[in-house]
């Protein structure tokens, strides 16, 4: 039976910042319009945590029952390792999908915007479809497509129109900066497992791709925010304050241009988690300014 510190290991709370940012950039463009509403925006960060906590119980479950799991060389996995029974993993996700549908059935309440229903069972079949099903589309290359997507527009978008009853030009550009810093996420986790992944026939970009274009990927992927932010300050000036995530990027930088692989790519996605976040508040304060 797993103990308490290992269903915390298994929630992966370190990918929080992935699903704090987006609400945070979201919010901050809905302020930039003066549309800001605070049970709105804590409503949307529930939906978001429960969400992610929601999918990486989810992958834990499907890839340790397909036995992808059982070499790793990322943190430990609750059925993969054998802490914990599958059934139990399946619940807690199962658990927190149906949790994140009634918070975000009451955003949709509040809002009025019932219409984004449809948003939210897409977001939730992606999180299941993930690794889940027969034919999961992490394992065909389709990841970051999705995490793009998921954690971008739909993400920074939503929370914006849910609050601010439009989107502009400004939300938009936070949508791709957050949708580049979260792909950037998976691509850096997805070349850690390059060699694990191959073995077990889980096709991911980065395999598909193979080493030396995946890190290529990675730099493009980050430097697309600070490209945003460069663009939005021709009209928004205190944009600009998105390059306060630049220093957090420089070790990343340096350890996937230097060739760094396996447990080195570790601090890599803590990093870039980081940094997205830093860049949405940072954005989200230059909104609120301007």
């Amino acid at each position: 039976m797993a103990s308490v510190a290992e269903w915390v290991e298994g929630a992966r709370l370190r990918t929080w910042p992935n699903a704090i940012a987006p609400v945070v950039a979201g919010t901050g463009a809905a302020l930039g319009t003066s549309g800001f509403d605070l049970p709105l925006a804590v409503l949307s960060l529930l939906v978001a945590l429960l969400l992610i906590t929601g999918v990486n119980f989810a992958n834990d479950y499907s890839d340790g029952i397909r036995g992808t799991d059982e070499e790793r060389t990322g943190p430990q996995r609750l059925v993969g390792s054998g802490a914990a029974r599958p059934r139990s993993v399946l619940a807690a996700a199962l658990g927190c999908f149906a949790l994140a549908a009634v918070a975000g059935l009451a955003v949709l309440y509040l809002s009025g915007h019932w219409w984004l229903l449809l948003l939210g069972a897409a977001s939730i079949a992606g999180a299941w479809f993930y690794t889940g099903g027969k034919h999961p589309y992490g394992y065909a290359g389709f990841g970051e497509l999705a995490v793009f997507c998921f954690f971008g527009p739909a993400a920074v978008l939503g929370t914006m129109y849910v609050q601010a009853d439009t989107v502009n030009g400004s939300g938009v550009g936070a949508a791709v900066a957050m949708g580049s810093f979260s792909s950037a996420v998976l691509v850096a986790n997805n070349l850690r497992d390059i060699p694990t992944d191959t073995a077990s026939g889980k096709r991911t970009l980065a395999v598909l791709l193979g080493d030396r274009d995946t890190r290529t990927l990675y730099v493009l992927l980050v430097l697309v925010p600070l490209l945003i932010s460069t663009l939005t300050a021709l009209r928004i000036t205190p944009a600009l304050l998105g390059f306060l995530a630049l220093p957090l990027l420089i070790a990343p930088l340096r350890t996937v241009l230097g060739g760094g692989t396996g447990l080195r790519l570790l601090p890599v996605l803590r990093d870039t988690g980081l940094a997205m976040l830093v860049w949405a508040v940072a954005t989200a304060v230059g909104f609120t300014l301007a």
